[in-house]
């Protein structure tokens, strides 16, 4: 009886073994940012027609801030939050294309025009996110500024004239941190967020949180990487009407989908 008892008594619960992939981040080399690009050069030329396509929403982007700094000024913090906003999910389609030459599959342009639409819940809430971060960034940058010139819509000074007047080295100071501050969390949160969400349809938290894991893990090669991408849109920028974004944007593109691809494995 004694042994029926002990048959019949509750089991301990086993959890089942999950069935979801399990993924690796990886530490990157410092020559990694050199190599998505190279990897980017050689999808942009493989799929020219797609590349350059998605390159005319950066060029528009770059038309769009230009006229802020020229007009209004005190919103060129909240502008630049909204470009970084919008790169990575403009940049889906080239996501796509450099998924599909990866797998050694023909071009799909209509297919990467709606690359998007089978994630729509989970880029909707990375949306969410990184929209109330853009507005945050823009209020902020709005309260420094009236804080180092006594008004609280600065809309009657030059910003950029202020900024390289050399008794303002304060202001100059504040608002960088404080920009700096509010790109660096964007940037952590999508710099393998978006291709990570076109790739394994994950959640947005479990797409951000790991994102967030890559930059802590890689924080020097990531630094890296950032700057490189400042350098060349900065360079591009310089270019007549800003135009060397259409080339420049689409290979960015392309590279971070590289970048995703050896930063996370999956097992």
């Amino acid at each position: 009886m004694t042994s029926t008892l002990l048959d019949e008594s509750p089991q301990p619960y086993v959890p089942p073994v999950s069935e979801v992939a399990l993924k690796q981040i990886t530490l990157l080399p410092w020559s990694a940012p050199f190599s998505w690009l190279r990897l980017g050069w050689c999808d942009l030329a493989a799929h020219p027609f797609t590349s350059l396509f998605y390159g005319l929403p950066f060029w528009y982007m770059a038309l769009v801030l230009n006229a802020v700094l020229e007009f209004e000024p005190e919103y060129a913090m909240m502008s630049v939050s909204a470009c970084l906003l919008l790169g990575p999910f403009v940049a889906m389609g080239l996501y796509d294309s450099s998924r599909r030459r990866e797998r050694g599959l023909a071009p799909d342009f209509m297919g990467s025009l709606t690359s998007w639409k089978t994630h729509l819940r989970s880029i909707g809430m990375l949306v969410g996110v990184l929209l109330v971060l853009a507005l945050l960034w823009g209020r902020a940058s709005l309260i420094v500024t009236a804080l180092f010139f006594n008004t609280i819509m600065p809309s009657d000074f030059d910003v950029m004239e202020a900024a390289m007047n050399a008794d303002n080295w304060e202001f100059v100071i504040a608002y960088a941190v404080v920009g700096g501050a509010f790109a660096a969390l964007v940037f952590s949160l999508s710099v393998v967020s978006v291709p990570m969400i076109l790739d394994r349809d994950t959640d947005a938290i479990t797409a951000a949180i790991t994102s967030l894991d890559v930059m802590a893990k890689n924080t020097g090669v990531l630094l890296l990487w950032a700057a490189l991408i400042a350098l060349l849109v900065g360079v591009s920028v310089l270019l007549p009407m800003a135009v060397g974004l259409t080339v420049v944007g689409p290979l960015l593109g392309h590279a971070s989908w590289h970048a995703y691809r050896a930063s996370v494995r999956w097992l």
